[in-house]
């Protein structure tokens, strides 16, 4: 089987299929991976044949675009149509050069999804978050705000779709872009018990559970309750970080926290609140009691796969819709308020509650029977 798979220059989009790669190219499939410079060397250690997507005047690698996407839809699709474009002609030779039996491309990878349409080659969505249609939706919160927002805007959404037209790709409107149905063959890295509404997604969903990374370096646990802060790229709160310092300085709790890259640095810490720019972060789930987090997809499943459970401060609908089945599931608690006093109390109720570690350890075994890279492997070999 020769597959052709594209991503979205992001690494909680890219490290989940790489299992997948390997497992495929070493059964004997051949899969060119397209993608950028900065996952060049590990996708090619997977096993795929790389080809740079960079020097496109792609605009998706651009911070500033890509945290202005979850809030402005016309925006969004500006931005896909103009990626989709750009990449068009180098992409169209190569398709036409690989002669690919599949295309499987990130849920937010439009351009594949496009480009599989474009020459009617059988698709495969790689969802990276949960799966979401009519009924999962509506973890997704949205506002009457959302809403006025949507209807200004479809007159800038029809114009791209337009320019996606006069190119070649056969789309109706945006929802040919961004909904997958119940036809579409779909990979999702969580397990079925952790997805919302599963039972109304078809078989044509295969839900194989989250991808977890070899621990590299074990962390030292130097206390009886270990506590782990980490918020992704984006916090909208710049005092988060210090009303968790002050909330957990006075405690017997080793304060682990992982700061990323952010420019101003946390000083007058307490000995018990150890920062740095990143960390080995399965290495410190081994490890930790709570982890407070903003519930990204990944950091959410790999601190569940370890039984840790949650203290949630979302930033993003996503990341709230992931929050919210985690609460709903009984494996961690929401941060109604992100002040110091409402920190502290939160990570005592769960750390004093062993509801939440039962409810964790519910889901990890979910993952851990959902299949993994092997499950993958057969269901796209049954597609053929």
């Amino acid at each position: 089987m020769k597959i052709a798979w594209f991503c979205i220059p992001a690494h909680g989009h890219t490290n989940p299929t790489l299992d997948i790669v390997g497992e495929m190219t070493e059964a004997g499939h051949e899969i060119v991976y397209f993608s950028f410079e900065t996952f060049k060397e590990k996708i090619e250690n997977a096993g795929a044949t790389f080809i740079s997507c960079d020097g496109y005047d792609f605009d998706m690698d651009d911070k500033e675009n890509a945290d202005r996407v979850g809030k402005d839809i016309a925006f969004a699709v500006e931005l896909m149509v103009n990626s989709t474009l750009a990449l068009d002609k180098m992409i169209t030779a190569k398709v036409k050069e690989i002669n690919p039996d599949v295309i499987i491309s990130d849920s937010v990878a439009y351009w594949g999804k496009m480009v599989a349409t474009k020459f009617n080659i059988p698709y495969v969505s790689s969802t990276t978050t949960f799966a979401f249609n009519q009924y999962s939706s509506k973890y997704m919160v949205h506002g009457i705000s959302d809403v006025f927002k949507l209807i200004f805007s479809m007159p800038k959404v029809t114009k791209q779709i337009r320019r996606l037209k006069g190119n070649g790709y056969p789309v109706k409107g945006i929802m040919d872009i961004v909904k997958n149905d119940n036809n579409t063959h779909t990979i999702v890295y969580t397990s079925k018990a952790f997805q919302p509404c599963s039972e109304t997604f078809s078989d044509n969903y295969c839900f194989i559970g989250p991808s977890i990374r070899p621990i590299e370096k074990p962390m030292e646990k130097k206390a009886l309750r270990t506590i782990y802060i980490s918020m992704g790229t984006v916090v909208e709160d710049s005092n988060f970080f210090r009303n968790c310092i002050e909330a957990l300085r006075n405690t017997d709790y080793q304060v682990i926290i992982s700061l990323g890259q952010r420019d101003e640095p946390l000083s007058d810490l307490p000995d018990n609140i150890e920062v740095y720019d990143f960390v080995d972060q399965m290495a410190v789930l081994t490890i930790t009691d709570v982890f407070i987090t903003h519930c990204g997809m990944n950091s959410v499943s790999e601190a569940l796969y370890y039984q840790v459970p949650l203290v949630m401060f979302p930033q993003t609908r996503e990341q709230g819709a992931v929050a919210k089945r985690t609460s709903e599931l009984g494996a961690g608690a929401i941060l109604n308020s992100s002040n110091p006093s409402a920190i502290a109390k939160c990570v005592s109720d769960v750390i004093g509650n062993t509801k939440y570690k039962e409810a964790t350890a519910d889901i990890s075994k979910s993952f851990k029977e959902s299949g993994g890279k092997e499950k993958a492997k057969e269901f796209l070999e049954a597609l053929l």
